[in-house]
């Protein structure tokens, strides 16, 4: 099959989150299967590959331009939904999966032209660009069954559920476990609660790992507490995440955002690293047996003694962390087996395009 994936947010490595990552982790399981897969993603223009693209738009001439350092074609253009008609046109799919930013926008520009599937990795009615009830003929997949639940409740819809693909050989590792992990330092994940944590805990050493720009008025305020407390490093956004997942003791992910999956908790399984983490939308489907999931509002003092018990009691620690490596070994986390879900869904939306 001839497989388009398509979102409006920019895409690796301009931005790093675990919709991209998981894209990037399924274009590739699916190409190794011996698939098409082209991905259509924004534009932005900061940084040295952003100004290469830019000029890149000027001598071509086109409305999008493509890269293949990442193993298979990606197409970006700053406004995707206004170009992916005729990239539809240029790469002719079999079938097309929006996602993740403004799907809905995306999917009325070529429903009409291929079947198409659209990939629930968000629940805010914000991100979808439309409402699903606009879209005549799709199929739908959640990455969690709170994701596919929001869904139908509000739209109508019935949605595959599957987990967000985890190569796990990407991130299984062997940790020294010496730090307190927090990746994405950004409001909507709870930077504020995870500094909160670090200066009730000052005998524990942090990582706050970034992921998503932040705006100079966060940025100088996470560098200022850093600064102040003394027990917090802050690290650059990597795409090695062994590197990070090979110090960490413990996962620390008080997200305020109605998370829709929480990927990072996946993630970290692989390798036996419990979470501490909220109980926002499909975190706590993430994080399962495998840590410890605490209200959003509760007293800083509880999360603190939730990370002090993995910290220094050792067999309350090994105990959790075989928990979590039991959880990420189940069947719905396995990748062959997700592979084999979306194929089959791929393939019975092509067969209804063709009726």
């Amino acid at each position: 099959m001839r497989i388009l994936i398509g979102s409006a947010h920019p895409y690796l490595p301009q931005m790093r989150g675990g919709a991209q990552s998981s894209t990037h982790e399924m274009a590739l399981a699916l190409q190794q299967r011996g698939h098409e897969v082209c991905v259509v993603g924004g534009l932005q223009g900061k940084g040295l590959f952003g100004l290469r693209r830019r000029i890149e738009l000027k001598l071509r001439r086109r409305s999008w331009v493509r890269d293949d350092h990442l193993g298979y074609p990606v197409l970006r253009a700053w406004f995707p939904s206004k170009v992916v008609a005729d990239i539809t046109r240029t790469f002719r799919p079999d079938v097309a999966m929006f996602q993740s930013r403004l799907p809905v926008e995306l999917a009325k520009e070529t429903e009409a032209d291929v079947p198409t599937i659209i990939y629930l990795r968000n629940v805010e009615d914000s991100d979808l660009g439309g409402s699903l009830r606009e879209l005549r003929d799709t199929s739908y997949i959640a990455n969690s069954h709170f994701t596919a639940a929001r869904f139908a409740q509000s739209d109508g819809i019935s949605a595959h559920v599957i987990y967000p693909m985890i190569d796990a050989e990407r991130y299984r590792t062997r940790s020294s476990r010496q730090n307190v992990t927090f990746i994405n330092p950004h409001p909507h994940k709870g930077v504020d609660i995870a500094l909160k944590v670090a200066e009730a805990c000052p005998e524990i050493p942090f990582v706050f790992v970034k992921s998503w720009g932040l705006e100079a008025e966060n940025e100088e305020n996470l560098q200022a507490h850093a600064a102040r407390l003394g027990n917090i490093t802050i690290r650059p956004p990597t795409q090695n995440m062994k590197s990070v997942y090979g110090e960490a003791r413990i996962l620390l992910a008080p997200s305020r955002w109605e998370e829709a999956f929480g990927r990072v908790a996946a993630e970290a399984h692989v390798s036996g690293i419990p979470v501490v983490g909220s109980d926002r939308g499909g975190l706590p489907e993430a994080i399962g047996p495998g840590g410890t999931i605490l209200p959003l509002d509760a007293p800083i003092e509880d999360w603190a003694k939730a990370v002090r018990a993995l910290w220094s009691d050792e067999a309350h620690y090994q105990k959790v962390s075989a928990a979590a490596l039991r959880y990420a070994a189940r069947d719905e986390m396995n990748a062959e087996r997700q592979v084999d879900q979306i194929e089959k869904i791929l393939a019975t939306a092509c067969e209804r395009g063709r009726n």
